[in-house]
């Protein structure tokens, strides 16, 4: 970069700056086009080669300019051969070693800045860290789409210039925009975070979904099952203080199959589940007991379900089986009966389990892991595509 400025006029600085960043160390080790021309003549380039680069040519298509721009420029980096018709960079100047060292270098030297309006030009980039630093290379970051993303990575000529443009008050704003600025480091850790975050996030979202859609689908097979069994439910109440579950299954042996016993020994009150009519079933073991059907010589009042009632015992009956089908398919096995909710034991009936339901343990894999995708993002380390003509920060 230049010194004593004030020598130079506008147009010469923006020629300097743009044809030494040209054959500087960001741009020159991945410019396909520029190294093929260095191998022409020992390193020199002809300055009618020069101004076919888009961006210098919109600068000046005098070679004059140039060869005045370079003249007054104190970098050091090229050198004007004697009929100045060509330049070069300097053969004192090599380029550095593209190794991890040179990297590290180069990642402790730069800052990220994001807040640009996104028809930001690099020229108005250039202009607003003019008196910042000795800046080496402007990256403006870019999409698929080559579209501007408001956010570059900027490398300046020592770690300590660095250090000190983060510390400066005035980069805070640009035209009213509020600018985020952060060492190099400090970006790379954010994103780390930021990715393991969103990763976190989407796992937890695939599982919000797939719980969602679990529950979407008992409620819609609930729906079937209410719609299907009317008329299947038989309530009862009485003192049943020696009642078991297996009596049940006893009086109505022969005049119709129970499918599930909701009642605990003690209670005053159950519901039996029918796989058929509850009132055909009731009317043939009333009917085989005398007219008058009792359970171990105790009165019962019996009564068939219907309308909304018989849906919301139904629905609870449903609900109960579901759990204890989980519950044991959990264990490996069918497991005990004796608790309010489940069918009690009966060698001879087969255990209802209701349509075939979808549960947390039918699943052995969660949700599959989506495929990560590279961040669409240029490091500014790794060689660029084959770039016929490159230009300052593009």
């Amino acid at each position: 970069m230049a010194k004593n400025q004030e020598e130079m006029s506008p147009i010469e600085m923006k020629v300097a700056r743009q044809v030494e960043y040209y054959f500087g160390d960001h741009n020159l080790p991945r410019d396909k086009f520029l190294k093929e021309q260095l191998q022409l003549d020992d390193g020199w380039v002809p300055l009618e080669t020069m101004l076919k680069f888009n961006r210098l040519k919109s600068l000046t298509t005098d070679s004059t300019v140039i060869v005045a721009a370079l003249q007054k420029s104190k970098t050091g980096l090229l050198e004007i051969s004697e009929d100045q018709a060509k330049i070069r960079r300097c053969p004192n100047k090599p380029l550095p070693e593209l190794n991890d060292e040179y990297k590290d270098t180069l990642k402790h030297k730069s800052v990220y800045i994001k807040g640009f309006p996104l028809e930001t030009t690099l020229d108005e980039i250039q202009d607003w860290l003019t008196g910042k630093g000795t800046v080496e290379n402007i990256q403006m970051r870019k999409n698929l789409q080559r579209q501007f993303k408001g956010s570059v990575f900027i490398c300046f000529d020592t770690e300590e210039s660095s250090k000190q443009f983060l510390q400066r008050s005035d980069i805070k704003s640009f035209k009213d925009n509020e600018m985020l600025v952060l060492s190099r480091e400090d970006y790379h850790a954010k994103k780390i975070e930021e990715k393991k975050q969103s990763k976190a996030e989407t796992k937890a979202k695939a599982r919000q979904e797939k719980e969602d859609q679990q529950k979407h689908a008992e409620e819609k097979e609930m729906g079937l099952l209410l719609g299907e069994q009317t008329g299947c439910l038989l309530k009862f109440s009485g003192e049943l203080k020696d009642v078991s579950r297996e009596d049940f299954h006893v009086l109505f042996s022969g005049h119709g199959k129970i499918k599930w016993v909701d009642f605990t020994r003690g209670a005053k009150e159950g519901t039996l589940l029918f796989d058929g009519n509850a009132n055909e079933a009731f009317d043939k073991a009333k009917e085989a007991n005398g007219g008058d059907l009792k359970i171990k010589d105790d009165d019962v009042i019996w009564e068939v379900l219907k309308g909304d009632v018989e849906k919301e015992v139904l629905k609870k009956i449903i609900e109960a089986q579901q759990e204890s089908y989980s519950r044991s398919k959990g264990k490996g096995g069918r497991g005990r009966g004796g608790r309010r909710g489940r069918g009690g034991r009966n060698p001879g009936r087969t255990q209802y389990q209701g349509k075939k339901m979808k549960f947390d343990s039918d699943d052995e894999d969660d949700a599959p892991a989506t495929t990560n995708k590279r961040e669409l993002e240029d490091s500014g380390d790794a060689p660029a595509a084959k770039v016929p003509k490159t230009e300052n920060g593009s």
